[in-house]
């Protein structure tokens, strides 16, 4: 199971930026699936999670700024960011909880995508 992240870039402050993560390979279903990021010298923190229920958790300094939706069909997760700030430049990582199929049993995956960098401007 491989993730795949796309959308990163800059932008000005006050800008919007759509970020995306799919998900290809044996793939029998999908839990969790989130976005983190980090900074040079920081931990990787979480931005928001999105259960399978479609149930949303979010970090409070993006919350009513950004919203994680999830398009099942496409094993796809998005995060779409609106009024960004200078601070939310980070490399962007996704994450999806994979339920993988193999020949004979499933087994759980904890899959990270490659990252995107973000880069917002004052």
């Amino acid at each position: 199971v491989q993730l795949q992240a796309s959308g990163g870039g800059l932008v000005k402050a006050g800008g919007s930026l759509r970020l995306s993560c799919v998900a290809s390979g044996s793939i029998f279903r999908i839990e969790d699936m989130g976005w983190y990021r980090q900074v040079p010298g920081k931990q990787r923190e979480m931005v928001a999670v999105i259960t399978n229920t479609g149930r949303t958790n979010y970090a409070d300094s993006v919350l009513g700024r950004f919203t994680i939706s999830r398009d099942n069909a496409k094993n796809t997760v998005y995060l779409q960011m609106n009024s960004l700030k200078p601070e939310d430049t980070a490399v962007y990582y996704c994450n999806q909880e994979v339920i993988e199929a193999g020949p004979i049993t499933l087994r759980a995956l904890d899959t990270w995508g490659q990252g995107t960098q973000v880069t917002v401007s004052s």
